[in-house]
């Protein structure tokens, strides 16, 4: 059984999810005031990515009994310096979710809730992904650099991006 404490450790989760979401949801609004509708997109994409993962948990605590409460979110970042710094508030953000897992995690070896360790496995190896793959895209945005026929190719791949729970 799930102790009130990792209860509303999972359920704070959900919530941290739905701000997750906010904040990509914000950073595709600035892309496309800006013009560069591909990486809007690729945000898009991303907040419809985080808000699967809080139904993830949410299911998870409805299965356990758990009644789940939504709080309002946090205001997100809404102003950023470039595509470039876009990427590195999210890789920020990623750390951060990160570490709410290990926390997590943590939480559930210390009372031994296997079936909860064994539903955050998922979580984790989600985290290394996300993080490595906003790595990589600040390795490529830092590659292009000023070059604006790269920044071009750059954007329309990202615009491609559609996001699938089965791929997930």
């Amino acid at each position: 059984m799930i102790s009130e404490k990792l209860g509303n450790a999972l359920n704070d989760q959900v919530n941290n999810e739905l701000d997750a979401a906010q904040a990509y949801l914000a950073m595709a609004a600035y892309c496309e005031h800006h013009s560069y509708s591909g990486f809007a997109n690729f945000y898009l994409q991303q907040a419809e990515e985080e808000r699967f993962h809080a139904m993830k948990l949410y299911d998870y605590l409805n299965d356990r009994g758990i009644q789940v409460k939504i709080v309002g979110t946090k205001s997100p970042k809404t102003d950023f310096n470039s595509i470039l710094d876009t990427f590195e508030t999210s890789l920020k953000q990623e750390k951060g979710v990160t570490k709410n897992f290990y926390d997590l995690t943590d939480l559930a070896w210390a009372e031994k809730e296997h079936a909860t360790i064994s539903f955050l496995n998922w979580f984790l190896d989600e985290q290394v992904e996300e993080e490595a793959m906003f790595e990589t895209h600040i390795d490529y945005l830092n590659r292009i650099s000023e070059d604006q026929n790269a920044l071009f190719l750059y954007e329309k791949e990202l615009g491609e991006r559609k996001f699938s729970p089965e791929n997930d």
